[in-house]
């Protein structure tokens, strides 16, 4: 199946525009969580090394397009157990830890080994809990987004051939039965 990059550019595009107008990711410093499996954007089911065009298509569009004040975690593929990409600066925003590695096509996935080109002092970290996320392909973001976890129906579903899943995350509503929340 032969993919465009164009318009898997466009199809993150409007996956993203989605997230962004489901709400809260626009409070400055939010941090949404991407991940992608760009075999699965190719439309084959094994994991294996991805076309860096596509990637580069798909990191072009979430550069181009999030809020300035948007934060970026990029996840890794199980070969790194699904670390992620993040900005110095997030690191130390964060309180995160780095750890020692360089995600490769082979050991960390295409769009990951791509997307280091895309920030500006990469470093990896081994957890995070995000605002929001972006899921290419059903590759398990889910452990790096802050509870709750509220998916969301979007009118763009696939980007190329993978599937897509959105999400973003609200506070926990404690207190039971007598308690009152803020209407969002």
């Amino acid at each position: 199946m032969e993919i465009n990059k164009n318009v898997v550019y466009q199809q993150f595009v409007s996956v993203l525009e989605g997230l962004l107008e489901a709400g809260e990711n626009q409070v400055s410093g939010r941090l949404l969580v991407v991940s992608c499996s760009i075999s699965r954007v190719e439309g084959r089911r094994e994991d294996t090394t991805g076309d860096p065009e596509l990637a580069r298509a798909i990191c072009s569009a979430l550069w181009d397009n999030k809020p300035v004040d948007m934060s970026a975690a990029v996840q890794c593929c199980e070969h790194l157990n699904r670390a992620l990409i993040v900005e110095r600066e997030t690191l130390v925003q964060k309180n995160l830890s780095e750890v020692n590695v360089v995600p490769v096509s082979e050991a960390g996935g295409t769009f990951a080994a791509v997307s280091m080109e895309f920030f500006n002092d990469p470093v990896v970290v081994e957890t995070i809990q995000g605002d929001s996320g972006i899921d290419i392909g059903l590759t398990m973001i889910g452990m790096h987004l802050k509870p709750v976890v509220m998916p969301l129906l979007l009118d763009t579903e696939y980007i190329g051939g993978a599937r897509v899943i959105a999400a973003r995350t609200r506070p926990k509503l404690i207190g039971g039965e007598r308690a009152q929340y803020k209407k969002k």
